[in-house]
């Protein structure tokens, strides 16, 4: 009888995103630094050099973490949006939304922001960071034509709004800011935003 081997099996039903779980899994428990495509094959049990089928190296398992964040992140915005309400209460649930996606996924967040990706995928990550501001940006155009904020540049005001809410969504995902607090003061950052601090 030949002895049976004692090799790990190189097949895996979804190879590729038993990997992804388990890095982003590593990610959030103990960050980028301590993931390893050999460690996270023996995790799931299959060869280690059966990652290489998908992602030539850390690099690139890193990058295709990013790139499932932005996917996940618009979806997270689109199931939250509303372009029936009127652009404070679409904004206030839109920047809810985007807090609990920071705060839950700050590791996450940060490695998609992050400026270290393989030029194989800088295009791609640009492309998924870009959708997420022509988002903001078509509300903010879609604001001005109904009158309800200020005309002027459109890229400008879009930038001013994405920085003030992604700053808010830094801060609570880094704990510079109380999670909950940041969230249950969502209503608040949306008026002073809209509304300005000068008073009347």
């Amino acid at each position: 009888m030949m002895p049976m081997s004692t090799s790990r099996p190189y097949h895996h039903g979804d190879l590729r995103s038993a990997l992804l779980t388990a890095a982003e899994r590593t990610l959030r428990d103990k960050g980028a630094a301590a993931l390893s495509l050999r460690e996270l094959a023996r995790d799931i049990g299959v060869s280690h050099a059966a990652p290489g089928r998908h992602f030539k190296d850390k690099q690139a398992l890193l990058d295709a973490l990013a790139l499932d964040g932005y996917d996940r992140l618009m979806q997270t915005l689109a199931t939250a949006d509303d372009p029936t309400l009127p652009l404070q209460p679409r904004l206030t649930g839109l920047t809810r939304a985007y807090l609990r996606f920071a705060t839950d996924n700050a590791a996450l967040l940060e490695l998609m922001y992050s400026l270290k990706h393989d030029p194989d995928a800088s295009e791609q990550m640009a492309a998924a960071a870009e959708r997420t501001v022509q988002s903001l940006a078509a509300i903010v155009a879609e604001a001005q034509q109904r009158g309800e904020i200020i005309e002027g540049d459109p890229a400008m005001l879009t930038l001013t709004v994405g920085a003030a809410l992604h700053g808010i969504a830094t801060f609570a995902a880094n704990g510079h800011a109380d999670a909950q607090a940041a969230v249950d003061g969502v209503d608040t950052l949306v008026h002073l935003l809209l509304h300005g601090l000068l008073p009347r």
